[in-house]
């Protein structure tokens, strides 16, 4: 098994990091959360131009079904550099269960960007994230997919990210298929956001290294004391040691494996607590000024914290993994 990228995925990554570079996401962000989302959806639509948007749906419906580890490559720097809107659910896995019903009006549109997807799939996902800018709202419940109608909505604590309770709908479909094509769905969906953790865990990482060669105490730039060194330097071991995991999870799903559910659930609970680490270490580097919203690092903080318990919190992926291992053992 090759948990390596290929240079064309290297390629890839380069152009999907230098289009988000590019596009101010700062104010992108400040403006969604404002009430504007114009300027994040023109750049989801440049990224549909980079084929982001068609990873997860079949050539013959617009896209690409490139493997699984492509979305990884994807997610992680729409994780690093954060795009506000329903990144896991609308690339992953909204196309992932539609794919999985031959329920194909809508993968056009998704594919080519013209329509943001999200999704409801309780008690996984208790809300759909960001209702107000989808053109197509799922709700998957039990053996029963509808379209789900969008009424209360809450605030995050993520400013950019708003959650809505979800009325059911009309009928989509029915039966087993559902419940199968919806965990498939949701593994896709943990595995997005488990990318997007790993990358906001790096850029928070990056920051906090920038900023303790810049940040001057006792006459000394903080990162020359060994406490800040190995703090940083136990960030750095937890998202490398995360990566496999997240790496094999894709693989896993893109062949069907036995173990894709226990191989994402790890890679969740890897990235999620690599993550935290890293939100940790920002706080306790940055001081005081790690809270200020204009510095950059507070909005990552309260992504990472969003996230974690998304796609299934950490006890509940830690249980699918303690059940995959001990199943068949006799006490």
């Amino acid at each position: 098994m090759n948990l390596a990228a290929s240079p064309e995925q290297r390629q890839f990554a380069e152009a999907v990091r230098d289009l988000l570079a590019a596009s101010d996401l700062p104010a992108v962000n400040r403006d969604w959360a404002a009430g504007d989302p114009a300027p994040g959806l023109a750049v989801w639509r440049r990224l549909a131009d980079l084929g982001v948007t068609a990873l997860a749906i079949p050539p013959r419906w617009g896209g690409l079904e490139a493997d699984p580890v492509d979305l990884v490559i994807a997610c992680e720097e729409l994780g690093y550099h954060p795009l506000p809107g329903p990144v896991a659910e609308s690339i992953a896995a909204v196309p992932t269960l539609l794919s999985a019903l031959g329920l194909t009006e809508r993968l056009p549109e998704l594919a080519a960007g013209e329509v943001i997807g999200t999704l409801g799939a309780p008690p996984q996902l208790p809300y759909a994230a960001d209702a107000q800018v989808a053109g197509l709202v799922l709700l998957a419940d039990g053996d029963e997919l509808r379209l789900g109608v969008p009424e209360r909505d809450w605030p995050s604590v993520d400013e950019t990210r708003r959650m809505f309770a979800l009325r059911a709908g009309p009928v989509l479909a029915t039966g087993p298929e559902v419940t199968r094509a919806r965990a498939r769905a949701l593994d896709f969906g943990a595995l997005a956001g488990a990318a997007q953790l790993l990358g906001a865990g790096r850029a928070l990482l990056d920051t906090s290294v920038r900023y303790a060669g810049q940040r001057v105490q006792f006459g000394r730039a903080i990162g020359e004391f060994q406490a800040v060194k190995h703090k940083l330097a136990d960030v750095a071991i937890g998202l490398e040691f995360a990566r496999p995991l997240l790496y094999a999870a894709a693989v896993a799903l893109g062949s069907e494996a036995a173990t894709a559910g226990r191989d994402t659930s790890a890679a969740k609970v890897a990235c999620a607590d690599a993550a935290q680490r890293a939100a940790r270490a920002a706080l306790q580097v940055h001081g005081a000024i790690g809270y200020a919203v204009e510095g950059g690092v507070a909005r990552q903080l309260t992504k990472i914290r969003a996230l974690i318990p998304g796609w299934g919190t950490p006890s509940a992926h830690r249980g699918r993994v303690m059940a995959a291992l001990t199943e068949g053992l006799v006490s």
